[in-house]
């Protein structure tokens, strides 16, 4: 019997050293609930389980490649990822050549966010000139003729949690959040003291980008993703960290 365990353990470590390895990029600024870094590397959230999920439903290893949101157009120019994920058409003024998009897979609302009590559903025009927390290397297509009069201007963290995080401490009265984060952010804490959506700035549909290229399974992967999308796994995933059926709060439209 230990001689057997000992083949069945050569065999699917061999196994998994033959699979074909797929290099996905992961944004340093994402926190819970996309993803949880440890050691430089990806360990749980929803992104990591998206991506586990593809990769085993297309039958490759995942190289996760963990780098700040600016470099990650760089990676992709220069060939260092062969998958983006979590990613809109609307964050690109030119359709990167190279990748192919896949079908739109979650939807996202960004968010104008204040403390309980200290202001009320309004759009951003109606602002004061204020400091707005904002992470750095994303953009804001809505809040951005307002930074460019000068009437907001940004107060850049190096992940969304940390915009939270000042915001709860009154480092700024409004910042800017997806929705996802703001639920897991709220969850667990007294109703007192939890942060409140003011305004729906904007709304993206976020899917993948494959590397077009022959030397990696670009059609397999984005078949897979219509097979996950059509099978009901990935709302599954959303459903396991707040994405699916839990938005009822009244805010303001810009």
């Amino acid at each position: 019997m230990p001689i057997l365990l000992a083949l069945l353990l050569l065999w699917s470590a061999h196994s998994l050293a033959e699979q074909p390895v797929l290099r996905f990029s992961i944004a340093e600024s994402w926190s819970m609930p996309l993803v949880r870094i440890e050691a430089d590397q990806p360990v749980e959230g929803l992104v990591f389980e998206l991506i586990e999920a593809l990769a085993k439903e297309v039958g490759v290893r995942p190289q996760y490649h963990v780098m700040a949101r600016l470099r990650l157009q760089e990676a992709m120019n220069s060939g260092d990822i062969d998958v983006r994920c979590y990613v809109s058409t609307q964050w690109f003024n030119d359709r990167p050549g190279d990748f192919v998009w896949s079908i739109p897979l979650i939807h996202q609302r960004d968010l104008l966010v204040g403390r309980v009590g200290d202001s009320a559903p309004m759009p951003p025009e109606q602002l004061p000139p204020q400091a707005i927390g904002t992470v750095l290397g994303y953009t804001y297509s809505t809040l951005q003729p307002l930074l460019d009069q000068g009437r907001l201007h940004r107060e850049d963290s190096r992940s969304q949690l940390l915009v939270l995080q000042k915001l709860q401490a009154g480092r700024y009265r409004h910042a800017v959040s997806n929705q996802l984060s703001l639920q897991w952010f709220n969850q667990g804490l007294p109703a007192e003291q939890r942060l409140q959506a003011l305004a729906v700035l904007e709304e993206q549909d976020l899917g993948c980008m494959v590397r077009n290229d022959p030397a990696i399974p670009t059609q397999g992967v984005l078949r897979a993703l219509v097979r996950m999308k059509q099978s009901g796994e990935i709302e599954r995933i959303l459903q396991r960290y707040g994405g699916v059926g839990v938005w009822d709060a009244p805010v303001a439209q810009p």
